[in-house]
């Protein structure tokens, strides 16, 4: 593998507290939340225990045309929007398209076809289920249709690693530039699994807030009194290039992607391994690939989902690294505010950790009412200056199976 510096020049995002990624930046520094109850029938109908979720602002069959969205799910229809977006605020790179790749991802994939097919199914018979079922159902539609849409032909890649997904489809773009399979990458997730089997799911798992009176401050990460997840949807992108690429054409750079670490606890489907060796090592990894030590870390955006026991595994995680300094880093949780995409939640978070670099702004995090000292981040409900020169930030996402994902992020 070479050297080559990997840049981010284009971004977009649909989430729960913006259509777009400038709509969103604005939103998370204003304290918003994107926690709303569902108005649905079918949330009465199957008396789910959790009425609330993080849904996403914009509906992406709003801003497609309608021929295009009736042939995806809503998980592959976020990642269009977002995509669009992201390859418009890039310039519209004009790359060989054998030189253009996809890094994607999703958890879930497309929940909503899968399950309006067995609905249909049941009540009318096979003769009416849909032919393009199998096409908008499979986890890598999204990246399948992303290669289409922009004519990707160097490669198109799926990455299925739950809620560490995305993370991991960036550090997986960043391999693939840097060893000189493309010049460009379309890297990000998505997810739109607010559905009543999901829902009803992560519930019994105890891993859902059941906050139903307070939707709004539902998640809480860090706080004594926290109880769960918001289950959020929507979908974050990133064009990523070498910096030579990008230079030649002329693009403005935002950040550049210098590390980035995957490990696997091997430890339980569903629990953090306690002591956070997985998450640690997959921290540490990153800084090696950036050529980096614990000390030059300025920012940290926390997987902080807001669960009892996921927080302060976290920060055992991070202590182990970072030493007593991990209580000095400005940390973001930005959960707090758009809830908790699964598959599409690292991509956003990347977006929000490229643009805290540009800012220099570690944006806050909102719904603490006390911290919990076992989780003795530098957290703070307003926005922290990160201060003038160079600066280098992590973003860290962790998954059911095991997943660790860390990428970090330079200041250019």
């Amino acid at each position: 593998m070479t050297t080559t510096r990997i840049v981010v020049t284009g971004i977009g995002a649909s989430s729960p507290i913006g259509g777009t990624a400038p709509e969103s930046w604005s939103a998370l520094l204003d304290g918003a939340s994107g926690a709303r109850t569902l108005e649905y029938d079918w949330v009465e109908q199957y008396q789910l225990p959790v009425t609330f979720a993080a849904q996403a602002v914009v509906r992406p069959d709003t801003v497609l045309e309608r021929p295009m969205a009736k042939r995806l799910d809503p998980s592959s229809q976020f990642a269009l929007v977002a995509a669009m977006e992201a390859w418009a605020d890039a310039g519209a790179p004009d790359v060989d398209p054998e030189r253009l790749g996809v890094d994607f991802a999703t958890g879930i994939g497309g929940v909503w076809t899968l399950l309006d097919a067995w609905d249909t199914l049941r009540e009318k018979g096979p003769r009416r289920v849909m032919p393009m079922t199998v096409p908008m159902l499979m986890p890598n539609a999204a990246a399948g249709n992303l290669s289409l849409h922009f004519g990707a032909r160097a490669f198109a890649r799926t990455v299925a690693s739950a809620c560490a997904s995305s993370t991991e489809s960036i550090v997986n773009a960043v391999e693939h530039l840097r060893s000189g399979l493309a010049d460009v990458v379309i890297a990000g997730g998505t997810e739109s699994a607010i559905h009543p089997i999901t829902i009803a799911s992560f519930a019994s798992m105890q891993a859902l807030s059941k906050r139903n009176d307070d939707p709004s401050t539902a998640s809480r990460p860090a706080s004594i009194d926290r109880d769960g997840f918001v289950m959020g949807e929507g979908a974050g992108v990133l064009i990523l290039e070498t910096e030579e690429h990008a230079k030649a054409r002329g693009a403005k750079i935002y950040a550049a992607v210098v590390g980035g670490g995957v490990t696997a606890d091997s430890y339980h489907i569903t629990a953090n391994d306690p002591e956070g060796a997985g998450a640690a090592r997959a921290v540490r990894m990153a800084l090696e690939m950036a050529d980096a030590t614990p000390d030059d870390v300025t920012h940290i955006n926390a997987h902080a989902t807001s669960t009892p026991v996921g927080d302060p595994n976290e920060y055992q995680a991070l202590r182990s690294v970072f030493g007593d300094r991990v209580d000095e880093i400005p940390v973001s949780a930005t959960k707090a505010s758009t809830g908790h995409l699964l598959g599409g939640t690292g991509a956003l978070e990347a977006i929000f950790t490229v643009l805290a670099l540009r800012d220099r702004v570690a944006p806050p995090t909102i719904n603490i009412t006390e911290q919990d000292p076992a989780v003795p981040f530098r957290l703070s409900g307003e926005p922290v200056s990160l201060g003038d020169g160079d600066h280098l930030a992590i973003s860290n996402s962790f998954g059911f199976g095991g997943h660790n994902a860390v990428a970090a992020f330079a200041t250019v």
